[in-house]
């Protein structure tokens, strides 16, 4: 199936490590023009290479900080200024600490909020000004089944990414009218199989701290598919949601974790 991305200018946050790894990886399998965002420009510069060794039209590094504007908007006018536009972008940038809410502090909720929401509105607010006029576009933000079940050890993280949902369906009915079709991808855990396939400042640097051996295999346990979810199953589903294959959907929360949320 012809996915119509080649030569599509595509801005990925938080590019450099695991889902945002894969992310990159897909679309320069199809032959288009990326910008890689991401805080840690050394893994950002590492992905860049395999996602030119992959097949990517052109790729670029645009170290950046989502949760400040300034930055956002030197990333897209980066975009801009080498490929004449910006097509899709992802907003793929996340992070969290599992904690129980009563362990929690204040200074963990406000950089949960900044990092999983304020980052993901800077990022859609400044493509927003440039796919209107052009009368087309895609965004496709990663969220979490989180969103979705309630999970315990990440109350704040959850909270954010139910935000994402719900924002991204408002700015769906509301750019319609443009083309721009916007949507969601909701992985469940999501594992990278290997320590390469995280920058130093990932949530997933020491993933033993996140979740144990025993812990990930009760996991796949309790799936429908019986197993976690690797990077490129995301990757897939947020290719497809930015391609013409997709040209008639948009406002959509699609859930990518083996079977764990069946929302109709």
């Amino acid at each position: 199936m012809e996915l119509g991305l080649k030569n599509k200018a595509v801005i990925v946050t938080g590019g450099g490590s695991n889902i945002g790894r894969a992310i990159v990886l897909a679309f320069a399998r199809e032959g288009a023009k990326i910008t890689l965002g991401d805080i840690d420009a050394a893994q950002a510069a590492v992905v860049a290479e395999e996602a030119r060794q992959a097949g990517a039209a052109a790729v670029q590094v645009a170290t950046c900080d989502v949760t400040d504007m300034a930055q956002v908007e030197a990333m897209f006018k980066q975009t801009v200024d080498a490929y004449g536009t910006v097509d899709v972008l992802v907003n793929n940038v996340g992070w969290d600490k599992l904690m129980f809410f009563t362990q929690t502090t204040p200074d963990l909720w406000e950089k949960i909020i900044r990092v999983n929401f304020v980052g993901m509105l800077n990022c859609t607010y400044t493509a927003l000004k440039i796919m209107a006029p052009n009368n087309k576009g895609a965004i496709v933000s990663i969220s979490s089944d989180a969103s979705r079940q309630g999970e315990p050890r990440e109350a704040v993280y959850g909270g954010m990414k139910a935000a994402v949902n719900s924002f991204m369906k408002t700015i769906a009915k509301e750019n319609g009218r443009n083309g721009i079709r916007c949507n969601v991808v909701c992985p469940g855990v999501t594992i990278p199989e290997q320590t390469a396939e995280v920058g130093a400042n990932s949530m997933w640097v020491n993933k033993d701290s996140m979740f144990t051996p025993e812990q990930l295999a009760q996991i796949a346990k309790s799936l429908p598919l019986k197993k976690v979810g690797r990077p490129e199953d995301v990757a897939g589903a947020v290719v497809f949601l930015a391609s013409e294959a997709a040209g008639h959907v948009t406002g959509q929360v699609l859930s990518v974790s083996g079977g764990y949320s069946m929302i109709g």
